[in-house]
């Protein structure tokens, strides 16, 4: 179900904790208001720590640190101390920040929401990478006016990238079948329609129905405009391979099917996560790329 609800699209349309520019909310006027135009802007000032090397660049380990800062203010706080330049003005490679599919969302919730435009981050899996699996991935959801219905645009692909994966289609329009919402892919695991053997991070050799759940947990954050990094763990996140426990996998069918039409049920999803702490973001999570806690 689709709406144009305007509380529903309000909500999505104010920053959040994670996607104020704050300080440097100046910054980000007269920024392009075509969505393609909009998302170079982003690719002229992040690049990915894993796709680095096809840039030219060898990122050192401070240079990969700021894939650990969540909010978009401090990102740019931290890009400005390298170059102080406009935000339309792309960065070369090696001046640019480096981060992940999660830092370009955000980057492009921030701007749009600059925008007045009602935008969200979505956590799933994209099946369009160089793989036989669908790859942890994050990608962008915006109310497109005119079409009445709410787009997903992978803000991380440019052109260079497009050539790298093979990608056939328009990245400001994903299809549905190419990115699985977290819910989506626990949804149809459960329907038996796919494995869960498939929905994981190559890179890292680990697959399976907890790393859906994982994922399901962010997207549900993500959904209460907490768009937390892809590594941060709380709740009702299972260990890996860990055997799920039964009231855990009824509450997540209950968020894959709130989260698959986030509109229907919106009234509920939001009252579930503040309620449930399970669910709700904790004043402290847990970094597992650099296993120690952190107070956000």
């Amino acid at each position: 179900m689709l709406t144009t609800d305007p509380a529903t699209l309000d909500f999505y349309r104010k920053p959040g904790v994670m996607t104020s520019p704050g300080r440097y909310q100046e910054l980000f006027d007269g920024l392009p208001s075509d969505i393609g135009a909009l998302a170079k802007v982003g690719h002229g000032l992040l690049v990915h720590e894993h796709i680095a090397p096809a840039y030219g660049i060898t990122l050192t380990d401070e240079q990969r640190s700021p894939v650990h800062i969540r909010p978009v203010e401090r990102l740019v706080e931290r890009l400005l101390t390298d170059d102080d330049s406009l935000l339309t003005v792309p960065r070369p490679p090696e001046k640019r920040l480096a981060g992940n599919c999660r830092h370009f969302t955000v980057l492009m919730i921030t701007m749009l929401r600059h925008q007045g435009v009602p935008a969200r981050a979505r956590c799933g899996f994209g099946g369009y990478f160089p793989t036989e699996a669908y790859e942890d991935h994050w990608v962008c959801e915006y109310w497109h006016v005119a079409d009445e219905r709410w787009v997903l645009i992978d803000a991380q692909i440019d052109e260079l990238q497009r050539g790298v994966f093979s990608i056939d289609f328009d990245v400001t329009d994903v299809p549905r079948d190419r990115f699985l919402t977290a819910g989506d892919a626990w949804a149809k695991c459960r329907a038996g329609e796919a494995d869960p053997g498939k929905f994981g991070l190559s890179g890292l050799s680990e697959f399976g129905s907890w790393w859906i759940a994982g994922n399901l947990v962010r997207d549900v954050a993500a959904l209460n405009n907490l768009e937390m990094l892809p590594w941060d763990v709380w709740g009702a996140m299972p260990e890996p391979d860990e055997q799920i426990p039964s009231d855990w996998i009824a509450l997540y069918d209950r968020l894959a099917t709130l989260t698959g039409a986030p509109e229907a049920g919106f009234d509920d999803l939001r009252p579930l996560y503040r309620s449930d702490d399970r669910l709700r973001v904790p004043p402290t999570v847990h970094n597992a790329v650099l296993n120690r806690n952190e107070t956000l």
